[in-house]
């Protein structure tokens, strides 16, 4: 496949561009410093301002699917905004280039046993609640548009670095827990995931999650 990878240089990011390189697709990283992006075969790095949406558009074009990995900015008190706004112009850019569009989210917008959504708990970590407030307003945005060629992943609560297994539970809007009743996952695990998306597309339209 021809992939367009957002963020390919961050933490889940990174991990994307590793498992899609291992897989034999052609990646065009869309980055803000290129010079960043790890050197491989069959990737090209372009620098981008995901929030021109007219650029945004141009450089999606011809692709099979797009994959954000987009943070506003962990720490950056301006996060909500960003992350939001960021989120809205790749959703539309991806449209305008009808090019599929897989989003990478937070686990704070999965529902607990009570229907509430986690990142409206107050037990939820503060440091990153607004971008956990933003990837779930984005999200809502998707599900409330014309528009259902995207699909949205949602990670396990503990996602850390591991080993890549293959091996994990999908579910939908509630967390996979394990015989402990813990949510996690590596972000390894979560990129092979991904990609599987990618390359079968079987949540167009909605929201997915996975877990051990």
């Amino acid at each position: 496949m021809n992939i367009a990878l957002i963020g390919a240089t961050g933490f889940v990011g990174s991990a994307l561009l590793k498992e899609a390189v291992a897989r034999g697709h052609s990646v065009t990283a869309l980055v803000r410093n290129p010079a960043k992006v790890e050197t491989a075969a069959n990737v090209k790095a372009v620098q981008v301002d995901v929030n021109d949406v007219t650029a945004l558009t141009a450089q999606l074009a011809g692709h099979d699917v797009v994959i954000s990995a987009f943070n506003g900015g962990w720490g950056d008190p301006d996060i909500y905004n960003k992350h939001l706004g960021g989120s809205n112009a790749i959703a539309d850019a991806a449209k305008a280039a009808k090019v599929r569009l897989i989003v990478i989210g937070g686990a704070g917008s999965l529902h607990a046993p009570d229907g509430s959504q986690f990142v409206d708990s107050p037990h939820f970590p503060e440091a990153y609640r607004e971008g956990a407030r933003a990837a779930r307003d984005a999200l809502a945005g998707l599900r409330k548009g014309d528009w259902q060629d995207w699909s949205f992943v949602s990670p396990a609560a503990m996602l850390a670095p591991g080993e890549r297994t293959g091996k994990f539970r999908l579910g939908g809007d509630e967390p996979v827990l394990d015989a402990n009743g813990d949510s996690h996952i590596s972000v390894e695990d979560l990129a092979v995931a991904t990609l599987d998306e990618a390359e079968t597309a079987r949540h167009t339209g909605k929201r997915f999650t996975l877990g051990y």
